[in-house]
């Protein structure tokens, strides 16, 4: 259970770098 809550939050985490990376190439 400790396991899986820890891939989600990597998941979330890439994503949200995934998400302000793409914000900032429509950015420039």
């Amino acid at each position: 259970m400790f396991l899986k809550d820890f891939i989600f939050s990597i998941i979330c985490m890439l994503l949200l770098v995934i998400c302000v990376l793409v914000g900032v190439a429509f950015n420039l």
